[in-house]
């Protein structure tokens, strides 16, 4: 059996302590072994003055749309999406997402993520780069009914459940999959109820976009006389396994429903914030005991892949929502972006300890923005930078040494992607 020695340096535990310790992995099982002093190893990975922590999860994304960073910025959701997105992704080809994705993977190793849950489309080709990238995935294929037809629409449902269920399991189990209808006023009720109940047989969560803008609850509300979560619930919706993104405008009862049935919420912060969308009520959705994940949503509206970014941004807004400088805490952020997101999502990672999933980011603390190291956790909530991690592990293998990223060709996929971008914009305003 190969081992991995991480070698030198503070490792973070689950409950949030930080001590000197080694941590020796099985590289076959992709699991911790020990964590101790004094392990010796087949391979070492050096961690002197730094941080090794559980990897990253991002609860929320659209990993493909880094082609669009930058394309589209300064608009709200609805005029984002119909002026400007959308008729882009119309122009989308299974290759310029396959780079998209390539790209987006890249970013995320280097940024100490090794999980992130996906609702994109082409989505075999995003799992084809979730396999060669060596990360571990939630995917599924954005469903949207909005301006189709009853079979049109059918068909693209179809679409999003063959995958989920022909992909679940892929890459060595890395991959895992979901139903994933986009939003509840972009997919019909009629869609939902014929295909949630086709889901349930296929044991497969649901996610989906919710209460993201006031724009999206006001429909809902004065067409059905229901808050949006509870028509969610309706349509069979809110499962223990589902997750929800963003939830910004939540009212008590949806957040009790929440806490009731175990669904899980992806916070979005930058996204929230630079898109207007609204404050998600954070603290009060942990205090209510919601599983909450942290996403950076896609790179068009963030506009970077970095959950030490988003644990920042999570905890400044978390405090304006709440007009409390101790809600959302250090400690709670930096549990949504490793436990949380992996829980909500439903991956077997997010800890640090002996017997877990050895998933893990290497933090360097050696530079004038980590000093003095009075708080480690603090630092990892306020001022630890993408550019901070040294090495990413995952599933036991070095997908990332010394800022260098082993399993994908950094160049290649840099000018691949800025190809199929600049074509995809050309197609998109001719």
């Amino acid at each position: 059996m190969p081992t991995l020695a991480i070698t030198g340096g503070r490792v973070l535990r689950p409950d949030l302590t930080v001590e000197r310790a080694d941590v020796l992995v099985d590289q076959a099982e992709g699991t911790i072994l020990e964590v101790g002093s004094n392990l010796d190893a087949d391979e070492t990975l050096d961690a002197t003055d730094s941080l090794v922590t559980p990897g990253f999860v991002n609860g929320h994304c659209h990993v493909a749309m880094t082609l669009l960073r930058g394309y589209a910025d300064d608009k709200p959701l609805d005029a984002w999406l119909r002026e400007a997105i959308w008729p882009a992704e119309a122009e989308l080809t299974p290759e310029a997402i396959e780079a998209g994705a390539e790209l987006g993977l890249l970013e995320m190793i280097r940024a100490g993520i090794t999980g992130f849950a996906d609702m994109y489309f082409e989505m075999e080709r995003v799992a084809e780069a979730v396999d060669r990238a060596g990360v571990r995935a939630r995917l599924g294929h954005g469903v949207i009914s909005v301006g189709k037809d009853h079979e049109d629409a059918r068909t693209d449902a179809e679409t999003g459940l063959e995958f989920a269920r022909a992909y679940d399991g892929a890459a060595d189990g890395r991959v895992r999959t979901a139903f994933m209808p986009h939003s509840l006023t972009t997919v019909s009720a009629e869609i939902y109820e014929e295909f949630v109940p086709k889901a349930r047989e296929a044991d497969l969560p649901v996610h989906t976009h919710a209460n993201e803008t006031e724009d999206e609850v006001t429909p809902i509300v004065e067409e059905r006389g229901v808050r949006p979560l509870e028509y969610a619930r309706d349509l069979g919706l809110l499962e223990p396994d589902d997750f929800l993104a963003h939830g910004v405008h939540l009212d008590e009862t949806e957040i009790e429903l929440l806490a009731e049935t175990g669904a899980g919420v992806i916070h979005c912060p930058a996204s929230n914030m630079k898109l207007a969308s609204g404050m998600a009520p954070v603290q009060a959705l942990l205090d209510a005991g919601v599983t909450v994940g942290l996403g950076t949503d896609g790179a068009g509206s963030n506009n970077d892949l970095s959950l030490l970014d988003e644990a920042r941004d999570a905890a400044m807004l978390g405090k304006l929502a709440a007009d409390d400088a101790a809600a959302v805490p250090a400690e709670a952020v930096v549990e949504l972006a490793t436990a949380g997101s992996a829980a909500a999502i439903g991956l077997p990672v997010g800890r640090l300890e002996k017997g877990g999933v050895a998933d893990l980011a290497v933090i360097g603390l050696a530079t004038p923005h980590l000093t003095p190291a009075h708080d480690l956790v603090s630092h990892l909530a306020y001022a630890a930078a993408a550019s901070d991690v040294r090495h990413t592990i995952c599933d036991g293998r070095v997908l990332m040494r010394d800022r260098e990223v082993t399993t994908l060709e950094a160049d290649r996929v840099r000018e691949r992607a800025a190809a199929e971008a600049a074509a995809l914009v050309e197609r998109a305003r001719a």
